[in-house]
């Protein structure tokens, strides 16, 4: 009898050459594809709508909610009050409803797997009530969680008899439409998602692709979406950046200084919020409000300084980047340093209870830094800019790649010059980061 490639149970012969590509010469992967496809347009129309509540809180609590009780205006003191009973709300949904809300910040950008279809109602509360009240966190992990929730949960649906590779791909395709929407751009989305789920090889490529087709097909409906409604794609984006002189010697003396302060100041906070978030999990709903008592109070304390509005502390920082580069003149240097501290300490706060994504607070404070460094000589401001978002990015998310292209991609053409001198700071500021953080201990083998 004549030995075929395959032994009694399918499995591949010893010595038989493996096909990495067999997957994709599949029918089951152009059912995938086609599944992609469909993901796509529920899914960024959810990130839409997502992103749309969100901003719509903003300006509902900070300024219609206060008119409505009676006051003229809104009083220097609301912000105390306002993350106190957003504290409360996040702490109850927590606790009570399926999935507790989504995984805790503080313990990095992704973690607990694609949630089930009963846990998103939760997920996207407290993410809302953290965003939409000011909470300092981004949006981003949220949006990673429904559309790998909502795709996955959508092919268990339509098919009774797909298998968890399938229904994982399908997840991840969701995700990656979904975070792609909000970074306006997939090549931002494919690098995130790679880094934290560490593909290589021609995997990478075969769960890239179902990505890709959902992200590409989901961006037509978000940006359809942002026209009808005439809200826009809330979308990450840079505009009016000044054009970037080329890199000078001293410039790469900076990226070195740089990195190596990202990497402290990221390390600081990280600690600090994973020693908040132990105690915080001990009493959840009451250490959640005094946490959203703090954070108010930092950005109370903030404005009584420097005359600047409470949202310069509060919230992800994702729509302050442009006018904070734009109006860096406004800022003197005590002022910026004092922006570092509140919304620094804010941010370990947030990262401690609520619920959100820690990359857009990450690049506030480091856009802040490069701009508090640049009245010093030997520094422009725009490379500054980039390379402390670039070096804080990374010192918080430990991923290189998605870090140095947020940098260098939201500045434009300016980004390309200076992306030597971001590549200098991101390289230091993780490897530094990494130096910082104690190996993981080896457990001991439980003996019988």
């Amino acid at each position: 009898m004549a030995v075929g490639p395959t032994g009694p149970g399918g499995e591949a012969a010893a010595g038989a050459p493996q096909d990495p590509f067999a997957l994709v010469r599949s029918r089951g992967y152009l059912k995938l594809l086609l599944q992609a496809a469909v993901i796509g347009v529920p899914v960024c129309a959810v990130a839409f709508g997502f992103l749309a509540a969100a901003h719509a809180l903003e300006p509902l609590v900070q300024h219609d909610l206060p008119r409505a009780l009676g006051f003229a205006g809104t009083p220097l003191w609301w912000p105390v009050p306002l993350l106190g009973v957003a504290g409360l709300l996040v702490g109850l949904t927590i606790r009570h409803l399926p999935g507790g809300g989504g995984h805790e910040p503080a313990d990095g950008q992704a973690g607990g797997g694609v949630p089930r279809l009963s846990a998103l109602p939760g997920i996207a509360l407290a993410a809302l009530i953290s965003l939409g009240f000011g909470a300092v966190l981004g949006p981003e992990a949220p949006l990673i969680a429904l559309g790998g929730g909502l795709a996955a949960g959508g092919v268990r649906l339509l098919d009774r008899h797909a298998t968890e590779q399938t229904v994982a791909a399908a997840g991840a395709a969701g995700s990656f439409a979904a975070i792609s929407a909000l970074l306006g751009s997939p090549l931002l989305g494919a690098f995130l998602l790679m880094e934290v789920a560490s593909l290589a090889g021609p995997r990478l490529g075969m769960l890239l692709v179902p990505g890709l087709l959902a992200s590409g097909v989901g961006a037509l409906i978000f940006t359809g979406l942002g026209d009808w409604t005439g809200l826009g794609t809330y979308s990450l984006a840079l505009h009016d950046v000044p054009v970037a002189a080329e890199p000078t010697v001293p410039e790469f003396g900076w990226a070195l200084a740089i990195g190596l302060a990202a990497a402290f100041l990221g390390t600081g906070i990280r600690r600090l919020a994973l020693a908040l978030k132990a105690r915080v999990v001990r009493h959840r709903v009451a250490a959640t409000v005094v946490v959203g008592l703090v954070v108010g109070a930092l950005a109370v304390g903030f404005t009584a300084v420097t005359g600047k509005p409470v949202t310069e502390v509060l919230y992800s920082g994702q729509s302050a980047l442009g006018s904070l580069f734009g109006d860096s003149v406004g800022y003197s240097v005590p002022a910026l340093l004092l922006l570092l501290v509140c919304k620094g300490l804010a941010y370990c706060a947030s990262l401690s209870a609520f619920r959100g994504g820690p990359i857009f607070p990450a690049l506030f404070l480091g856009a802040a830094g490069g701009v508090a460094l640049s009245h010093l000589p030997g520094l422009s401001a725009t490379a500054a800019f980039a390379m402390g978002m670039g070096a804080m990015g990374v010192a918080m998310l430990r991923l290189p790649m998605t870090s140095l292209l947020l940098a260098t991609l939201l500045m434009g053409r300016s980004g390309l010059t200076v992306m030597p001198l971001v590549i200098v700071a991101v390289v230091v500021a993780y490897v530094a980061v990494l130096r910082l953080t104690p190996a993981p201990r080896a457990v001991a083998p439980a003996t019988a």
